[in-house]
């Protein structure tokens, strides 16, 4: 019997659809193995969903995608797109980059659109209210002067931009249309990893193009796409035209929507990632009934808590998770409540967290007014401190002035420490220097002017310029309380510093080991 046959024959018994790893399976085991089993060991090799195909999703979904073109924005011109660099390999460059001394290979480029068509997708959206309102990314329609929506059904619409956000990469678009079929949201606490799920949109121009895959991992923060991150990641194939797409579940509900991919080419590698329902739903009723966003603010600088961190500021060693306050802004709601520099968030509203992704993005979804629990770890005792949740200011209110240049390092005969400070060269904070590093009268400490380079100094991150304002705590405010500081320290010990760096504050760790 011959394979295309036999297939015939199990679709008849009700195996639509079967994986290719158990064909693989049967075709290495020999031809008995599908001669002697029964069809219910056929059927119960595949899981149901798939067992049953994805067609009736597929009929329900699609409808609600739409293909999304514009005129005057760049990346409308790019295919609607966002191809982000590789994270690093092993030997410090991107995997795949060329070694040294080796020309670059030719670019792929994207393939040519039908002949004769006057302009390029810019990508896809949703329909997420019958009366026409469409969820998209903010790069695939930013700087639009024209903005053209086409149903799966053909049909054109002149669109119009109801407001975008730019840190979430998602934008709101309206056409005038009613009855319009629309997905809804799904329950982003439902997910896990491993779920099949659907891309749906228009890569390269075609239309209500399906592909399948499953959720890969969750909570994607940090990767460099959007102020807030919480990505879904998926091995859907997700192409140049997918920005602003639909990423559904087996019930067809809506649970991200598609933004960005890792890739090489410039095509799909198999990391793909959707901004989760979790953050679009509430982005899009914002968008959709203001046109801005109103995010909740704490007013504190937050980082990651090192293992180096943790051990400095006692965390227990069978905690995991938390984030460490670097800074608190004098005129926020934290320094109102009491929080101070120093202290480790372990826990917001009674949710424990795990990052800093985390914490900024439950802040901003807290409603401006609202009092939240927020639970630190202070001199490796739990406290609980309300905080009444502010608005976040505007990024112009909150900008800082960068520095001007870098420092000069002046002829210094000073003996260095005799321990993991010993690397560094510092100089007192002089008129003239906070001139040209832009820095207030209000900060205070010592300039970094040199590290030398292998040193644990360098490897821990510091460099030419940052101001040094604390040692294991200690307040540094001249080059007198630099040395007397620097001078506690043992020879093998570790450091922790506090920085401003470009007007920011850190905690840096320095391990002489």
């Amino acid at each position: 019997m011959r394979m295309s046959e036999w297939f015939g024959m199990v679709q008849k018994r009700g195996a639509v659809k079967l994986m290719l790893p158990v064909l693989i399976v049967m075709v290495l085991a020999g031809a008995s193995w599908w001669q002697m089993a029964a069809p219910s060991q056929v059927d119960a090799a595949v899981p149901p969903a798939l067992a049953q195909g994805f067609s009736e999703i597929v009929k329900r979904v699609t409808p609600a995608v739409v293909n999304i073109a514009v005129t005057g924005s760049h990346e409308g011109r790019r295919g609607g797109r966002r191809q982000l660099p590789l994270p690093p390999g092993p030997f410090g460059g991107p995997p795949g980059e060329e070694p040294p001394g080796e020309e670059p290979g030719p670019q792929i480029p994207p393939p040519p659109g039908p002949p004769g068509r006057p302009e390029q997708s810019a990508g896809s959206g949703v329909i997420i209210d019958p009366k026409g309102y469409i969820v998209t990314n903010n790069h695939v329609v930013d700087n639009a002067s024209q903005i053209t929506v086409t149903l799966s059904d053909k049909r054109e619409f002149p669109a119009k931009l109801i407001g975008a956000d730019p840190k979430t990469d998602l934008a709101v678009v309206k056409i005038e249309a009613e009855n319009l079929p629309a997905l809804k949201w799904a329950d982003y606490e439902k997910l896990q990893v491993g779920d099949v799920v659907l891309a749906v949109g228009s890569p390269f121009g075609l239309s209500s193009t399906v592909t399948l895959g499953i959720i890969s991992a969750l909570g994607r923060g940090n990767v460099g796409i959007a102020d807030y991150e919480d990505f879904i990641q998926t091995d859907a194939a997700i192409n140049p035209g997918n920005s602003g797409g639909a990423l559904v579940n087996m019930n067809g509900d809506l649970i991200g929507i598609n933004t960005a991919i890792f890739s090489r080419t410039g095509g799909s590698e198999g990391i793909g990632f959707a901004i989760p329902s979790s953050i679009a739903v509430d982005i899009a009723e914002a968008l959709t009934k203001t046109g801005k966003v109103v995010r909740g603010w704490m007013g504190i600088a937050i980082q990651e808590v090192t293992k180096d961190l943790a051990k400095s500021f006692k965390l227990p060693e069978q905690r995991k998770g938390g984030v460490l306050i670097s800074e608190v802004n004098e005129n926020g709601p934290s320094h109102a409540a009491g929080v101070r520099r120093g202290d480790v968030v372990v826990a917001f509203n009674d949710k424990e967290i795990q990052n800093v992704s985390q914490l900024r993005n439950m802040v901003a979804r807290t409603l401006v007014g609202t009092t939240a629990r927020v639970k630190v770890l202070r001199d490796g005792r739990e406290q609980v401190i309300p905080v009444k949740i502010g608005e976040r200011p505007s990024d112009e209110m909150l900008a800082r002035r960068e520095p001007a240049g870098s420092v000069p390092i002046p002829a210094d005969g000073e003996k260095p420490p005799d321990n993991v400070l010993a690397s560094l060269k510092v100089q007192a904070l002089d008129g003239a220097l906070r001139s040209q590093l832009n820095i207030s009268s209000k900060t205070n400490g010592v300039a970094i002017q040199h590290v030398e380079a292998g040193s644990p100094a360098e490897a821990a991150g510091l460099q030419r310029g940052d101001v040094i304002q604390e040692i294991n705590r200690e307040s540094v405010k001249s080059l007198e309380d630099y040395k007397k500081a620097s001078a506690k320290i043992k020879k093998e010990e570790m450091v922790v510093l506090l920085l401003s760096r470009q007007g920011n504050t850190l905690f840096v760790a320095v391990n002489p080991k």
